[in-house]
């Protein structure tokens, strides 16, 4: 009975629409040449604590963003923010998928000995101790950088903010294979469902300590 009241409110629109316009019904399809693409979203400066925010490091490896231009062009902004956390002693965490060595991370962003590493497919919590690392370090703030924007950053970003982490996205240190990847993807964060607008876009020259 609750499900019936709940979609009482949807069922007269969705019906007047379908009487209104028999057979005029397009797919995406039918659209996809026309679809424009949305407003970019708004930047926030963001000011963090450097004993409750870790940086993840998601795969700058030269199996995948060595091989990306896209993804290359990124490096120096992620090489600066990642000095800056470490000179405020943030808890850095690095990722790899499965395959790769710690050892091919791109020389320009390559970690410490002393830095934590998991290895996962695209959301890096699975099956690794990436949780206990974040906990033990009572860690609240994630902020995000790497490859690939519609891999390990999309599904990353999305579990950790599900897992009740404020969530930060360097908007300008991630990369896929195209401009339409990286849109797409930040663009889920605007828009998912419980999600949207809880995750804080900016840009690595806009995060402060």
């Amino acid at each position: 009975m609750l499900c019936v009241r709940y979609l009482l409110p949807f069922a007269l629109p969705a019906a007047l629409l379908g009487f209104a316009a028999p057979g005029h019904t397009q797919s995406i399809i039918d659209e996809w040449p026309s679809v424009q693409a949305p407003p970019a979203p708004e930047l926030t400066s963001v000011t963090v604590d450097p004993k409750t925010t870790a940086l993840l490091m998601l795969d700058f490896l030269k199996q995948n963003c060595g091989s990306t231009p896209r993804c290359v062009a990124t490096l120096p902004k992620a090489q600066k923010l990642l000095a800056a956390a470490r000179a405020k002693n943030m808890t850095i965490i690095y990722s790899l998928f499965p395959g790769p060595v710690i050892s091919d991370t791109l020389p320009e962003v390559a970690p410490k000995g002393t830095e934590p590493v998991v290895t996962s497919f695209f959301n890096k919590f699975l099956n690794t101790d990436l949780e206990k690392i974040l906990q033990d370090k009572g860690i609240k703030t994630v902020i995000l950088m790497g490859a690939a924007s519609d891999g390990a950053i999309l599904y990353t970003g999305t579990e950790a903010f599900f897992r009740h982490y404020q969530t930060i996205i360097a908007v300008d240190a991630i990369a896929g294979k195209s401009a339409y990847v990286d849109q797409f993807s930040v663009y889920q964060f605007t828009v998912a469902p419980v999600m949207a607008g809880k995750v804080i876009l900016t840009r690595t020259d806009m995060i402060k300590f």
